[in-house]
């Protein structure tokens, strides 16, 4: 599986749920279930490496504003959901977090930012095939920290500064 093949199944998924992050990985397991277990590691290699890239405190600051504070876990979970945006949202958040702004039509608390399930599809569809675990996919683990200048994410002028487009849209 290719990256453009990766981001077709995000895309399919998410269209198809209708932006439900919950649904999208019921379908997506659905959907990886469809393929060789092999594929299914790769769709698992692509989704760990963009989990791992969005590990940085420009986005766990974006995150924070987003969801009013944002755990490790939360951060975590927020960076699946991210991934299941799509890859125009992803990448333009990974390189520019305040741009979410513009890229997110809305953004609801109760649903958004919580793509937990996600994170597991492809875990889960790999079990179901083969009745086994799936093995070490053999990428770098994410870094022990996030990447980049650390945040005060407590403090409100801080984040507002940073992210002026979020702040004025989410918290202003």
């Amino acid at each position: 599986m290719d990256e453009t093949e990766f981001w077709e199944l995000v895309d399919a998924t998410r269209e198809a749920a209708d932006g439900d992050p919950e649904e999208q990985a019921d379908l997506l397991v659905d959907r990886l279930l469809t393929l060789d277990p092999e594929m299914v590691l790769d769709f698992a290699r692509h989704f760990e490496a963009r989990f791992n890239r969005a590990y940085t405190w420009d986005l766990w600051g974006a995150a924070w504003i987003l969801l009013d504070g944002a755990s490790d876990d939360a951060f975590d979970f927020f960076r699946c959901w991210l991934i299941g945006q799509g890859r125009e949202v992803y990448e333009g958040a990974v390189h520019d977090p305040d741009t979410l702004a513009d890229l997110l039509a809305d953004f609801d608390e109760e649903i958004d930012g919580d793509g937990e399930e996600l994170g597991f599809a492809a875990d889960e569809a790999y079990e179901q095939l083969t009745g086994t675990v799936a093995p070490d996919l053999g990428i770098r683990p994410a870094a022990s920290e996030p990447l980049g200048t650390p945040i005060d994410l407590e403090s409100d002028g801080v984040l507002a500064e940073r992210y002026p487009k979020l702040w004025d849209r989410f918290r202003g």
